[in-house]
């Protein structure tokens, strides 16, 4: 059975940071790509990071320069840094696993909040 558990939401003041974990299990996780998603209220879900199984990253423009994507294939996880957040951050965050060679196997994990706010 396939499991991403998502974990590290919460409050944070504008300008502070978080760190979001994904763990991963039931796959292979080197053979999947992971991203970070988030859906604020009202609003489509939106990427937000990706890294592919090789390391390559990529980012929305909104959050270049403050958040980094990275991931652990020893402990199947994958981590979004989000420093300087903005009120505008402020939405439930989802990681999502796509096989490399498969882009139909994906999976998703059920998303933790985050909330930006003074």
């Amino acid at each position: 059975q396939v499991q991403l558990v998502e974990s590290g939401g919460g409050l944070v003041q504008p300008g502070g940071s978080l760190r979001l974990s994904c763990k991963a299990s039931g796959i292979i996780f080197r053979l999947y790509g992971m991203g970070w998603y988030r859906q604020a209220p009202g609003k489509q879900r939106e990427l937000v990071a990706a890294i592919t199984s090789a390391g390559s990253t990529n980012y929305a423009d909104s959050v270049k320069g403050r958040f980094t994507i990275s991931r652990d294939n020893a402990k199947n996880t994958v981590y979004l840094q989000m420093n300087n957040l903005k009120p505008e951050d402020t939405a439930v965050y989802y990681c999502k696993a796509t096989h490399t060679l498969v882009v139909a196997e994906n999976y998703w994990g059920q998303g933790t909040q985050v909330t930006v706010s003074s």
